[in-house]
């Protein structure tokens, strides 16, 4: 596959995959608001955002590098009520999402636009996962009751 194919093709699986996960932080965010954890919430609505905000970036490189921008069908990911799955799940995705995107910025590296559009996507990924990191630090270190109530 030529780098633009797999460029183009990486993009498509950020617009799909992101889209997913924007939806499911989103869900996320209601669970925890209904549960009182009103920090918590907000800062996976602001996941939300962030979110789709790259989504709409990958769609805008997809028009302007000429490829046609899928809606594809989306798998269907898990919803937590217990905050600590959560973390522990969300953590997963973002150590498994990260090297694949490396290699997609890889293939874009002479294509610099969409390289620093991955590049800021990856650092703002990467900021998720050590924040995931430090949570589930902070829980084993202050007890699970102890974090909750930070998070009210």
């Amino acid at each position: 596959m030529s780098e633009n194919n797999e460029v183009i093709a990486g993009l498509q699986a950020i617009v799909t995959g992101l889209s997913q996960q924007a939806t499911g932080h989103a869900i996320q965010s209601r669970i925890f608001a209904s549960q009182g954890f009103s920090k918590l919430a907000a800062k996976y609505a602001e996941h939300t955002e962030e979110e789709q905000k790259y989504v709409n970036l990958c769609i805008d490189r997809l028009l302007d590098l000429g490829a046609e921008v899928k809606n594809e069908a989306k798998p269907e990911t898990p919803v937590y009520g217990d905050v600590v799955e959560w973390l522990k799940y969300d953590l997963k995705i973002s150590k498994e999402g990260l090297p694949w995107l490396a290699k997609i910025m890889e293939a874009a590296k002479c294509d610099v636009s969409t390289y620093d559009m991955l590049k800021d996507y990856y650092k703002d990924e990467e900021e998720d996962m050590y924040w995931a990191e430090l949570q589930l630090e902070l829980i084993e270190k202050i007890g699970l009751q102890n974090w909750l109530t930070k998070q009210i």
